[in-house]
């Protein structure tokens, strides 16, 4: 798998002048805004069903600070503040899970993978994109994955912080620290599950998971350094965006966050599928001449 990572990373320094290209394509902004629209909609209710879990399902207080610590990981500054605030708010006068409810909430936190679906299609060159009916059971599949895999996340975080709790007390910061550096040693891993889930079974057709895992890898890393950028930038941007967006400033921030974050996503599904097609392009020109024609001849089915 080292080789295989080694080699996609060698490939991504002779196709990044594709993947700009591709960046700076109209249709490209287009599917990148969706994402960031449907990434506002859909963080808060995700969130949502995730704490009432935590709280009123597992009983488990140690999980739902976990989500909070992801949340000011994802989110810098006074953002990352305000999410976590209103969301201990909220949670605080919620005693019981409301079933309906949280299904209600899945539905629409998975709206993000319907403008996803369309972008990693016109990647693969797929003409058909799947009836609406089709794409939300899938979403629906990948919004439990998220889940399930954000509580995993949540759960190896919330036993850290059971087991440094008495640290606390005498290095705050520390501690702190420390915190952070299990989720993220949590977080990186189940991010690179998560992209490949997306890449694989999001296109409404076939895709060559050898081919996936290790670019998958390569654009959660590539996220995670997106991070570390928006922590750096983030008081000239907050100070930007206060000025040009008053109260609305943090929901641009989540917008601004997740159509970022969906061109890297989207490149790296552009990336995997030339990859693929160069792949077999190759494959068939190394082909013996005898086969190439054979196979030319032969009828179809």
């Amino acid at each position: 798998m080292f080789e295989e990572v080694e080699v996609s990373a060698k490939d991504l320094k002779g196709d990044w002048r594709h993947l700009w290209h591709y960046i700076l394509e109209t249709e490209v902004h287009v599917y990148a805004f969706a994402i960031g629209g449907n990434v506002l909609l859909s963080l808060w209710p995700f969130l949502m069903v995730m704490i009432s879990l935590c709280r009123n399902v597992f009983h488990w207080s140690a999980a739902e600070e976990a989500i909070y610590v992801a949340v000011k990981d994802y989110f810098a500054g006074n953002t990352g503040e305000f999410l976590v605030f209103n969301l201990r708010t909220i949670a605080g006068y919620t005693y019981r899970v409301e079933w309906i409810s949280l299904i209600m909430l899945l539905f629409v936190s998975n709206g993000i993978f319907l403008p996803l679906e369309v972008a990693l299609n016109r990647a693969w060159q797929v003409k058909v994109n799947r009836s609406l009916v089709k794409n939300q059971l899938v979403s629906m599949g990948l919004i439990l994955a998220c889940g399930a895999l954000t509580l995993l996340t949540a759960a190896f975080t919330a036993a850290n912080l059971q087991l440094l709790s008495g640290v606390e007390n005498y290095h705050a910061t520390a501690f702190t620290w420390i915190v952070r550096l299990a989720f993220k040693i949590a977080s990186i891993p189940i991010t690179i599950v998560l992209l490949f889930l997306v890449y694989s079974y999001l296109p409404n057709t076939k895709v060559s998971k050898k081919h996936v895992l290790p670019r998958a890898i390569i654009v959660g890393l590539v996220l995670e350094v997106l991070k570390w950028i928006n922590m750096l930038v983030w008081p000239w941007m907050y100070k930007k965006f206060s000025h040009e967006y008053g109260v609305f400033v943090n929901s641009i921030t989540i917008f601004t966050w997740g159509f970022v974050a969906g061109l890297v996503v989207l490149a790296g599904a552009e990336w995997t599928a030339r990859s693929v097609r160069q792949a077999v392009t190759t494959s068939v020109l190394r082909a013996p001449i005898q086969d190439r024609i054979g196979a030319e001849s032969e009828p179809r089915s």
